[in-house]
């Protein structure tokens, strides 16, 4: 795990740098699903994959950009090489790249890094009775959450208007009613989730986000005492190999503790029966 935190640190860097020179100047095009792409997100695709390969051969890849479909591989990163493209293309400065590792169709590593806010976040999470705790004489990191490699938590506060819950555009008839936080729209669904990660808000939900959205910010989510919620009627994890992933929309709602879950459920179930 300590190579995979060194590649996942150096990979995303270095592809950061790039894309900072390409920030709110690149035009984008839109996909069948509706969401944009740019040159910028297709080169970022290209390097991690190709970055993957060369250094762990034996690992299989889900991206948002090129491969869909799961594979029939112990170890798997789902990558979203670029979370935020309308941000990005906008000149808006929150946005980032995102890396999870799965194993055995359950994520166990996750890393974001967003390059414009030098803002690193990454985590552990295993609880699986399968996952090896010693590799090659060494213990595996035990769970946790961190952002700039310092510990993370998410907050114990009750809800008030002083305290923030951030939606999705495609979630936004929450307003409609009284609502026990403060509203706020970032345009980043892994940002959405790591703000209650490291605290600053209570809450967050994505009505449609796709799975390399969520891989890498279930791992962090829930290592930073997070509750995650799908609003979906069946389970995100374990990934299925053979299953093509690009249709999927994964409602989820996430609360900064389990106690939470019901205040802010009642607002926004009805995303999963849409």
């Amino acid at each position: 795990m300590t190579d995979i935190l060194t590649f996942a640190q150096t990979t995303t860097a270095r592809v950061g740098e790039y894309l900072l020179t390409q920030f709110g100047q690149v035009q984008a095009s839109r996909k069948p699903d509706g969401s944009l792409v740019t040159q910028a997100d297709q080169w970022a695709d290209k390097e991690i994959r190709e970055a993957i390969a060369s250094t762990f051969p034996s690992h299989g890849v889900l991206t948002e950009e090129t491969e869909h479909v799961f594979p029939d591989s112990e170890w798997c990163w789902v990558i979203d090489p670029l979370d935020g493209t309308t941000n990005f293309t906008r000149g808006i400065p929150i946005w980032g790249i995102s890396l999870g590792l799965v194993y055995q169709g359950t994520p166990v590593f996750g890393y974001v890094h967003f390059p414009p806010i030098a803002q690193s976040f990454h985590g552990f999470y295993h609880q699986l009775p399968s996952f090896p705790r010693i590799c090659l004489g060494t213990p595996l990191p035990t769970n946790g959450a961190f952002l700039n490699n310092r510990p993370i938590h998410t907050s114990p506060d009750d809800p008030s208007q002083n305290h923030f819950f951030s939606l999705c555009a495609r979630s936004t008839d929450v307003m409609k009613q009284p609502f026990p936080c403060k509203i706020r729209m970032l345009g980043v669904a892994s940002y959405n989730f790591l703000c209650v990660a490291s605290g600053a808000a209570l809450g967050a939900v994505e009505a449609t986000p796709k799975i390399w959205d969520l891989a890498a910010v279930w791992v962090i989510v829930q290592a930073a005492g997070g509750a995650w919620v799908s609003l979906s009627k069946e389970p995100i994890f374990p990934l299925q190999a053979g299953k093509n992933y690009g249709s999927y929309s994964l409602p989820t709602l996430v609360a900064s503790r389990a106690e939470l879950v019901p205040k802010f459920k009642q607002f926004v179930e009805f995303l999963g029966n849409r």
